[in-house]
């Protein structure tokens, strides 16, 4: 069954749509147009008659009625009588070709190039494959040979682990959404921070989880370096309030804020959950990127009880699909009854891709840390020349910045940038129900040229909020 969005709920996410002047018929259909594309309102969802979104909004219903008009002639809108109007993509549900890479640049995914040695490594694994042919192939849990490399990369990093600890899955998506249909009934409270990674709380909402969402500090608001010393209290304090059965957390170089979570902060959280049988769920996909940051922090779970996940689609590239769960033994048990209906397991040759990669970790983080300590520079040097009045939290690590703007015009930027060959995720992609038009998330990890070619796009862009053109709706931006 269709979900349905009720008017108060779009009224939410729209936010302050009028800003910029003309037609107010058209700057909803524009801010509605932006939800869509960008996934805030799911592909099949019912949007509110127009009648009920009139009275919220305040407006007669000729104006919404010319809004959905508007927003049908783009395919984005199909409506059919006494059934209601229901999001589209244009040409849904064939898969949309991407736009051409000379007419677009995607500042919407935060993701480095691959590994320039990547084809080696794969050239070396088929000639590892023979030896895996004798059986299925169908591996739920991971190869002995990747865990133990997973498991040796943690006790490395002060964290003991045994390969019996470890479950190797597609990717951290999958990772968090497994852990989410372990953990989480329908109704349960989980937490997570705000803003944060859509895709993680798109996971929990799907397990039927109720979110209680805790304010993420900047990177450059505590007195320690490492997030404002009040985010651990207001983590313990949301903990002890709501009584979570989970909370996704991203201590290490969080995205999109970049900051991290001091020791003494992951001690205090960790022990507030124990104490009330939370599972904390830690998001490591960003964990090792450190440019210089000072001093060295452990993973999470040397702090306290936690539940960790990794992928190499951040530091090897986002195309080797494989990623881990570092758990206590029972809690693998679970996830392994919860994976079957949903996929068999991790294919062979990535797996024997990642086992190679992870032992050349110390090598492939090198290569990193200088790649993003040069894009962090030259953007936060481009944007200070350009938007002097912006605020640009300069990171330590990760892979990127956020952004204040100074004003509420995140989704209007990030439309206009659109029109200038620009893809940007606006700041609401990284909250709920339509927070942070303040603020932009802007990726460190692109070549000199392509982040030249972004600053110039984004000042075109500033400069023309008032008169944006509205931007092809075929061009979609999925959030990494």
């Amino acid at each position: 069954m269709d979900a349905t969005l009720s008017a108060r709920a779009l009224d939410t996410l729209i936010g302050d749509w009028r800003s910029g002047g003309g037609s107010a018929y058209r700057a909803l259909a524009e801010r509605i147009r932006l939800l869509i594309l960008d996934g805030r309102i799911p592909v099949d969802t019912r949007l509110p008659a127009e009648r009920d979104l009139a009275e919220r909004l305040g407006l007669s219903r000729t104006t919404v009625t010319a809004a959905y008009r508007e927003l049908r002639e783009h395919r984005l809108l199909h409506s059919v009588r006494g059934s209601g109007s229901v999001a589209r993509l244009p040409g849904a549900p064939a898969i949309l070709p991407a736009p051409p890479a000379a007419d677009y640049l995607d500042f919407s995914k935060a993701a480095l190039p691959a590994l320039p040695w990547l084809p080696e490594v794969a050239r070396a694994a088929v000639d590892d494959l023979p030896a895996h042919l004798g059986d299925s192939g169908f591996d739920p849990i991971g190869l002995p040979d990747l865990r133990a490399a997973i498991a040796d990369r943690y006790t490395a990093r002060g964290l003991p682990t045994s390969p019996e600890q470890i479950m190797v899955t597609l990717g951290a998506q999958h990772a968090i959404s497994l852990l989410s249909r372990a953990l989480v009934g329908r109704g349960d409270r989980a937490l997570i921070e705000a803003p944060t990674y859509p895709h993680a709380y798109e996971a929990l909402r799907a397990a039927g989880a109720r979110l209680v969402t805790v304010a993420t500090s900047s990177h450059d608001a505590g007195a320690d370096g490492f997030g404002a010393a009040d985010e651990a209290s207001d983590l313990v304090r949301a903990i002890g309030h709501a009584n979570p059965v989970a909370a996704y957390l991203m201590p290490d170089f969080q995205n999109p804020t970049g900051r991290s979570l001091g020791a003494d902060a992951r001690e205090r959280v960790l022990d507030a959950a124990a104490r009330l049988g939370a599972v904390v769920i830690a998001d490591e996909t960003t964990a090792e990127l450190d440019i210089d940051r000072v001093p060295e922090l452990q993973p999470l779970a040397a702090y306290g009880p936690a539940v960790m996940v990794g992928s190499v689609g951040k530091t090897v590239w986002g195309g080797v699909r494989v990623g881990w769960i570092r758990a206590d033994r029972p809690l693998i048990r679970r996830l392994l009854a919860v994976r079957s209906p949903g996929d068999l397991g991790t294919p062979i040759l990535e797996q024997l891709m990642v086992a190679r990669l992870v032992r050349q970790t110390d090598e492939i983080l090198a290569l990193r840390r200088e790649q993003l300590r040069a894009g962090r520079d030259r953007l936060e040097h481009l944007l200070a020349d350009a938007f002097p009045d912006w605020h640009v939290p300069h990171v330590d690590g990760g892979i990127s910045t956020w952004v204040g703007l100074g004003a509420p015009v995140s989704s209007q930027l990030a439309l206009a940038a659109r029109s200038h060959g620009l893809i940007i995720a606006a700041g609401p992609r990284f909250g709920i129900d339509g927070a942070f038009e303040r603020f932009l998330r802007l990726p460190i990890c692109y070549t000199p040229e392509e982040t030249d070619a972004a600053v110039a796009a984004l000042a075109r862009a500033w400069r023309s909020l008032s008169g944006a053109p509205a931007p092809d709706p075929s061009v979609l931006a999925a959030v990494v």
